[in-house]
């Protein structure tokens, strides 16, 4: 429990840091050259280096929560960043299971995932919850909102209860404490670098770009 509390502070008080900053961000700042130092703006994470999966390219994961205000704000700048990767680089989303408001988020996007809806419903469900204020918090209030973008309910029900996402978030809760994810909206590249002190929605985008780029060097591609 006292993990979990500290996941949930911790989430939102970098929400708030990102969500304040970015409004603050000036133009000449946004033109800079970047200059990103291991241990500040990003942290270099410990051998052997942990993915989603092997797929052999580039791995980019934005670690969210339907749960999470600032993902959703986040969630346009997400949008043209998967757009704007590199061949040779893919874009992956985990949801985090921090605490127990978020689990049947989690349970949410494997279910939509299965159903093969995600493209659909992803940023319906941000914009539908924290634009047009829907409410969306509830295990059934969250079946409601796939049942009212045309998924089967009952199938939607059965595949979010499944064993199979059981262990699918014992697997993502179990990763992101080996990367040290501890907030969200997080970007880890490669298993290998977790974005920290970023400031802005334009700068995360930013530095993963860099990141993504400095991998791709170090792979000779």
């Amino acid at each position: 429990m006292h993990t979990t509390t500290r996941f949930r502070w911790t989430a939102l008080l970098l929400g708030l840091m990102l969500s304040s900053a970015c409004s603050a961000a000036s133009p000449a700042a946004s033109n800079a050259a970047p200059a990103y130092t291991d241990g500040n703006e990003y942290v270099t994470l410990p051998p052997p280096y942990q993915r989603v999966s092997n797929v052999g390219k580039v791995e980019v994961v934005e670690v969210f929560s339907y749960a999470c205000v600032h993902c959703a704000e986040f969630s346009p700048y997400a949008d043209e960043l998967r757009k704007s990767l590199p061949p040779g680089v893919v874009f992956k989303l985990v949801p985090a299971p921090f605490n127990d408001a978020w689990v049947p988020f989690a349970r949410a996007y494997y279910a939509a995932k299965k159903l093969g809806v995600v493209d659909k419903t992803h940023d319906a469900l941000f914009k539908a919850k924290f634009e047009e204020q829907y409410p969306i918090n509830s295990p059934d209030e969250i079946a409601n909102f796939y049942a009212s973008q045309g998924v089967d309910k009952a199938k939607f029900i059965s595949a979010e209860n499944s064993k199979e996402v059981d262990v699918q978030i014992q697997k993502d809760l179990a990763l992101l404490q080996t990367w040290g994810v501890d907030g969200t909206p997080t970007i880890v590249v490669d298993g290998k670098y977790r974005t920290a002190n970023v400031g802005t929605f334009p700068n995360l985008v930013a530095l993963t770009k860099w990141l993504v780029q400095k991998e791709l060097n170090d792979k000779g591609k």
